[in-house]
């Protein structure tokens, strides 16, 4: 099978995160990031002056912080996720939604990989999820039929995010396909009922010099303020009364295939 490889973008949008209960609780913030075909990094890292793979630069990627984490290729591992899901026959490009290095630095509470098909559709999803500890799980999970734009999966809630939160729960997610514009949200609920929902919609533009430009100067020093950020709405939550829940050991293997209820 041909396949397909889509060109760089990137999305300037906004995540918002809404906490529903015990106290309400709302935030949102601008941000950017890159789409890139897994295949084409290497590529981009050459073509791109602004952009380095593996190196430090204005921005890059660090593959020994996604993926398998040792280093490896991330396209390797993601292929290597797509064979054994079963989905080798139907996956023709991979793509990597993801906040980029800037200036040396990144904290990516999710990244995402759209596993498609030659028309464009995803036909599978991994979710990197990381906590401010510096621990990570990856997710896996076949992305379902389309409800109107946005494909929708589930699957129990097997790791420590949020120092509010227990390990409880099920999440769901829901994204768009990532063309001019594209939508990742999550939702989580504990016990039958809605805990939280968080969500990033942004909108393409081709993944430049000149774009990458801009955008630093439009969300200056992004990633640090993503990670103080996160610390004073933490600080927030606390003072309006909310318990920390003790942190457990994270999860071996650190990456689950498929679907698993709560």
């Amino acid at each position: 099978m041909t396949k397909r490889t889509p060109k760089p973008k990137l999305y300037r949008g906004e995540v918002v995160h809404k906490r529903l209960r015990p106290t309400e609780h709302k935030l949102s913030y601008s941000v950017f990031s890159l789409l890139v075909d897994v295949d084409r990094l290497e590529a981009l890292a050459k073509t791109t002056r602004l952009f380095s793979l593996n190196r430090f630069n204005l921005f890059s990627l660090k593959e020994r912080q996604h993926g398998a984490r040792d280093g490896s290729a991330v396209k390797d591992f993601a292929w290597g996720v797509v064979e054994k899901m079963g989905f080798g026959g139907r996956v023709t490009n991979i793509q990597m939604l993801f906040y980029p290095r800037i200036l040396g630095f990144a904290f990516n509470p999710l990244t995402v990989y759209f596993c498609c098909d030659e028309d464009g559709a995803p036909v599978l999803m991994i979710y990197e999820v990381r906590n401010t500890f510096g621990e990570d799980l990856t997710y896996v999970l076949p992305a379902g039929e389309a409800h109107g734009i946005a494909y929708a999966h589930a699957t129990a809630k097997q790791f420590y995010v949020s120092p509010f939160n227990n390990v409880e729960g099920e999440y769901t997610f829901h994204v768009t396909r990532p063309d001019d514009a594209v939508t990742v949200g999550v939702a989580l609920r504990t016990q039958g009922k809605p805990l939280l929902r968080t969500h990033f919609k942004g909108n393409a533009e081709p993944l430049t010099d000149t774009a990458l430009l801009r955008a630093f100067f439009a969300y200056p020093l992004m990633t640090l303020k993503i990670v103080a950020g996160i610390h004073w709405e933490a600080l927030k939550l606390w003072r309006k009364g909310m318990s920390l829940q003790t942190r457990p050991p994270a999860p071996e293997p650190r990456v689950i295939y498929g679907s698993e209820k709560a």
